[in-house]
């Protein structure tokens, strides 16, 4: 467990405020580039701008020029490697794992559903979430025992306690052979759920079960960026975390399920007894 008296209020609330400068001058940064990046494509339905790089680089400066012994793993830079792959070691620094541009697709696209999403990771536990959604001007923040906030109002999960009257959200790789597994889960949650949702961000549909527009979110191929952040705010919200199997939440494991308590593990059962 994390030493709480290394992180008492007054540094989390650094961190925290910290976090949001960094969020805010990195979607500045996506939108001066928004309408006029050039796309690349790394492979399909996979892309990448110079605006993410942009960002990225943004965001590294403003916390490192704060932080300068903690350390930045940022999408950008961990390319190819697999969640394990980056997970820090147990006695390593704080280390802000950032998604510069979470809904890359959407973005290049002009879609509005796009973020910045900045989390704080010590000693196995997340202790910060930023998530600023630049086109709606919407900033959910979260430091570990400080609650969860949109815009400066506190947040909580929804009321639903029931698989039948709850709205879900998931998200799928860009690789087509990974998607298989989860089309096949969405085919069974959707005789279950009031309805389903795809928008494109992690970070977001956290965010929203955060907030309570969502009920739950499952997914089986997530990366560390596109989960810290988030898991701070669904736990200040009260809500919960797991691993598609029942196990402890892990941000680098790529699979995820969460929402308000009862939501979350009753995804968990009919994920375990359905995709039998």
């Amino acid at each position: 467990m994390i030493d709480l008296m290394s992180h008492d209020t007054a540094k989390l609330d650094a961190y925290l405020q910290a976090a949001i400068a960094a969020a805010r001058a990195g979607a500045a940064e996506l939108e001066r580039w928004r309408g006029r990046f050039s796309i690349r494509e790394k492979s399909r339905a996979d892309l990448v701008t110079e605006a993410d790089e942009a960002s990225q680089q943004v965001i590294k400066e403003c916390l490192l020029s704060r932080f300068p012994d903690h350390v930045f793993i940022g999408e950008e830079d961990a390319v190819g490697k697999s969640p394990a792959e980056v997970r820090p070691a147990a006695d390593a620094p704080p280390t802000w794992i950032v998604d510069p541009l979470d809904g890359t697709a959407n973005y290049a696209h002009d879609v509005p559903v796009y973020c910045v999403s900045i989390g704080l990771w010590h000693a196995g536990e997340a202790l910060v979430g930023v998530i600023f959604d630049p086109r709606h001007n919407e900033l959910f923040s979260a430091a570990r025992g400080q609650g969860a906030f949109l815009n400066n109002q506190p947040i909580r999960i929804s009321g639903i306690t029931r698989i039948e009257e709850a709205m879900l959200s998931t998200g799928f790789p860009a690789d087509y052979h990974k998607q298989l597994r989860n089309l096949k889960a969405w085919e069974k949650l959707t005789g279950v759920a009031q309805s389903l949702r795809r928008n494109g961000s992690t970070a977001l549909s956290l965010a929203y079960v955060a907030a309570g527009r969502f009920d739950g979110y499952w997914a089986f191929d997530n990366y560390p960026w596109d989960v810290v952040a988030g898991a701070v705010l669904v736990t200040e919200a009260g809500g919960t975390l797991a691993t598609t199997d029942g196990q402890p939440f892990d941000p680098f494991r790529p699979d995820l399920v969460a929402g308000t308590p009862p939501v979350q593990q009753q995804i968990v059962e009919l994920l375990k007894r359905r995709m039998e």
